[in-house]
């Protein structure tokens, strides 16, 4: 099985990919750190700041690898923002019976009630170069953006409306499901 998981910077793709490695133990591909490695190495001449031009040189591989891990029937988890709206048209409907997607996005509210808690959990599983300079309203903007963007694709919006922790125990409640316990 493959799960996607996307949504807007700081709504939690790391912290629940982590979760979800040490729950289930399957491995992950961060598409940011893959990012940084080609930015890295000279393979690209795009900056970290290069958004809508990462997903576009991105998808491709991450597709790709997709694709690979299952025909060999591999377990992954795939998170990042990097993940295009319209990502079902790549697969073939034999792979999208192997792929579970989530977008995570916070709500207003939330983000107006925990702002400064938001950046300060945002190493919680990673050491980030600080994002301090995102302003609440642009925070707000980017969690619209995507969750307008992945509903009008037809996909499921997970919203982080109270309970960052309810939330993600919730996502888990429904893994559980289908996920073998290890």
């Amino acid at each position: 099985m493959i799960i996607l998981i996307t949504g807007a910077s700081h709504a939690g793709k790391t912290y629940l990919s982590q979760r979800m490695l040490e729950k289930y133990k399957y491995p992950y591909l961060s598409i940011d750190h893959l990012k940084m490695g080609l930015i890295r190495s000279g393979n690209t001449t795009l900056t970290p700041m290069d958004d809508d031009a990462l997903t576009e040189y991105l998808w491709p591989i991450v597709r790709e690898m997709v694709k690979t891990a299952i025909e060999n029937e591999q377990n992954l988890i795939v998170e990042g923002c990097y993940i295009p709206a319209d990502w079902r048209k790549d697969f073939e409907p034999e792979y999208l019976e192997h792929i579970e997607f989530i977008c995570l996005a916070m709500t207003e509210e939330y983000i107006d009630a925990h702002f400064d808690d938001i950046f300060l959990h945002e190493s919680a599983v990673e050491t980030r170069m600080t994002q301090g300079d995102y302003t609440k309203e642009e925070l707000k903007q980017s969690n619209r953006d995507f969750a307008e963007s992945f509903r009008a694709a037809g996909d499921r919006v997970v919203l982080i409306d109270e309970d960052f922790e309810k939330t993600m125990d919730g996502l888990f409640e429904c893994f559980d499901h289908f996920i073998p316990q290890v």
